[in-house]
C-alpha cells in the first residue's frame, strides 16, 4: 500500500459507504422513492411497517404509502410535504448507505444545498408527466454546484404514462441539453415507478425498451472510491489530545477527520500556520494504529517533535500546501430571509477554524434557472446564488472548491442570532 499516496484508487475496504441526496419538486415523488428502497431492501422494522400502513389507512389511501416512512415530522405529514432534510440508513451486501431527503419546495432550496453538500451521487427526481419543471432545473444546478460527481435523474411515474418510450426519450433529451450547460462528469437517466417498484430495485417487465440497470443496481456498483482527493495531504486539527494520567503524560495526539490524500506513518509533513516541519510518528483510528489513512477517515495523529499545534491548524505536505488567505473569492448560496449586502460583517466556518469575515463586493448573481449573471444587483435575497468576495480577519488555510469540497467549502454565521445564513463554494483564494 505504500503507492496509496501517489494512486487515486484506495482501498477496497473503505468502498462500503456511500452518501446521496434526492431531490426533486413537490410531489414527484422523492418520499416514496426512498420508502421503497427502505422496503424492498428490508431496512424497516415490523412496527414502522404496520405503523405506515394504520395511517396510511386512517388517511384513506388505497395502498401502503411508504413516503410516510420518511415523513417523520407531524407538520410533514399533515402537508404531505417535506420539510426538513430528513437523514434515513440502509444497506445492502454490497454498500452501506446514507440517504439526505431534501425538499422540493422552492423556499427550502436552503435545505437541499444542506443535504447535496456531502452526497457522493444525487438523485433527482421528474414526474413524468410534468417533464422538466424549474425546480428540476435549480436541483441539478445545484447539484452541479456543489460538484456531486454523480447524477441520477429518475423519470418517476412512468406507470401514468402507460410505460411511454416517447415520453422518457423526451425528457432525457430536454435534460441532457441543459446539463451540457454545466459540469456533471457522469450522468445516469432511469425511468422507474416508485409506487409500484419498477426499475427501482429490479429491472421492470412493463419497461422492456429500458436496457439500463435498476436504481439499486446502480447505486451498488457506481465508482465512488476515485472521486476522493487522495493527492492533496489535508488534516484539519479539530481536537488536541493530552491524557491526564501519568501514564500516558508524553502522548500528544491530533484528533480530526481527514479531508485530502493519504497519511502513513514517516511521512514527512507541515504544521500550518507555523510552516514547521516533522514526521508523523502515529496514526491511529479507534481500533488502534494504521499503517496509513486517507480520506474521510477519521483518525488521531502523533507527530515525532513537539510543536504548538491547536485547534485550526492543517497538517500537510511541505511542498503541497493550501493557500493561507483572507481575500477570498467565492459563489454562495444565500440562507436567510435578510440579504446580503456588501459591507456585511459575518463569521465565517472554515474546516476546523473560524474567523470573522467582511464582505467587500458582491460581483454577480447567478440566475439558476438560465445561468445568466446578473452584475447589476445590489444584494442576494433568500436562496439565491452569486459570486462573492470576503475579506477575513484571520488566513483561511484553503483550496479552490473543485479542488477539495472540504478545504474549499465554508459557511457563513449571523453573530447576533448564530444561524447559518450562508454557504460558500470557493472560488479562488489569495
Amino acid at each position: 500500500m505504500d503507492t496509496a499516496a501517489t494512486t487515486t484508487t484506495p482501498p477496497i475496504h473503505h468502498m462500503d459507504l456511500m452518501r446521496f441526496a434526492t431531490a426533486g419538486s413537490v410531489d414527484d415523488g422523492k418520499s416514496t422513492l426512498i420508502g421503497r428502497l427502505l422496503f424492498d431492501s428490508k431496512s424497516i422494522f415490523n412496527d414502522q411497517l404496520e405503523s405506515v400502513e394504520r395511517t396510511s389507512q386512517e388517511r384513506g389511501d388505497e395502498y401502503t404509502n411508504l413516503a410516510l416512512l420518511t415523513d417523520g415530522l407531524r407538520a410533514e405529514r399533515e402537508q404531505g410535504i417535506t420539510i426538513d432534510v430528513a437523514y434515513r440508513y440502509f444497506a445492502t451486501p454490497r454498500r452501506k448507505f446514507v440517504i439526505a431527503d431534501t425538499p422540493g419546495h422552492i423556499q427550502y432550496t436552503r435545505n437541499m444545498v444542506t443535504g447535496a453538500s456531502t452526497a457522493d451521487l444525487a438523485i433527482v427526481l421528474v414526474d413524468a408527466r410534468k417533464g422538466l419543471v424549474e425546480q428540476s432545473l435549480r436541483h441539478a444546478f445545484i447539484v452541479s454546484l456543489l460538484r456531486v460527481p454523480h447524477l441520477v435523474l429518475a423519470v418517476n411515474k412512468m406507470d401514468l404514462v402507460d410505460w411511454s418510450e416517447e415520453v422518457f426519450e423526451q425528457i432525457s433529451h430536454d435534460f441532457a441539453c441543459f446539463a451540457t450547460k454545466l459540469d456533471i462528469p457522469d450522468l445516469t437517466v432511469i425511468p422507474i415507478s416508485a409506487l409500484y417498484g419498477d426499475n427501482i430495485v429490479s429491472r421492470s417487465t412493463n419497461m422492456p425498451w429500458y436496457e439500463g440497470s435498476s436504481l439499486l443496481h446502480h447505486l451498488e456498483h457506481v465508482h465512488i472510491a476515485s472521486d476522493r482527493n487522495l493527492v492533496d495531504v489535508r488534516f484539519p486539527v479539530q481536537y488536541v489530545i493530552r491524557p491526564q494520567s501519568l501514564q500516558y503524560a508524553d502522548y500528544r495526539g491530533y484528533a480530526g477527520t481527514i479531508a485530502g490524500g493519504v497519511l502513513k506513518k514517516g511521512d514527512e509533513v507541515m504544521v500550518l500556520p507555523s510552516g514547521f516541519t516533522t514526521r508523523i510518528a502515529e496514526v491511529e483510528t479507534a481500533d488502534g494504529p494504521v499503517s496509513e489513512a486517507f480520506a474521510p477517515m477519521s483518525v488521531t495523529v502523533q507527530l515525532e517533535d513537539e510543536l504548538d499545534v491547536s485547534r485550526g491548524d492543517m497538517i500537510c505536505r511541505p511542498h503541497n500546501r493550501p493557500a493561507a488567505a483572507q481575500d477570498i473569492d467565492a459563489m454562495v448560496c444565500w440562507m436567510t430571509d435578510q440579504p446580503l449586502v456588501p459591507g456585511q460583517k459575518l463569521a465565517i466556518k472554515h474546516t476546523t477554524r473560524s474567523a470573522r469575515a467582511m464582505v467587500k463586493e458582491l460581483q454577480y448573481k447567478l440566475d439558476v434557472n438560465s445561468l445568466h449573471r446578473d452584475d447589476t444587483v445590489t444584494q442576494l435575497g433568500l436562496n439565491d446564488v452569486g459570486r462573492v468576495r470576503l475579506r477575513t480577519t484571520a488566513p483561511l488555510l484553503a483550496d479552490e472548491y473543485r479542488r477539495n469540497r472540504i478545504t474549499g467549502g465554508f459557511v457563513l454565521i449571523d453573530e447576533s442570532t448564530n444561524h447559518t445564513v450562508g454557504a460558500g463554494m470557493i472560488s479562488s483564494a489569495g
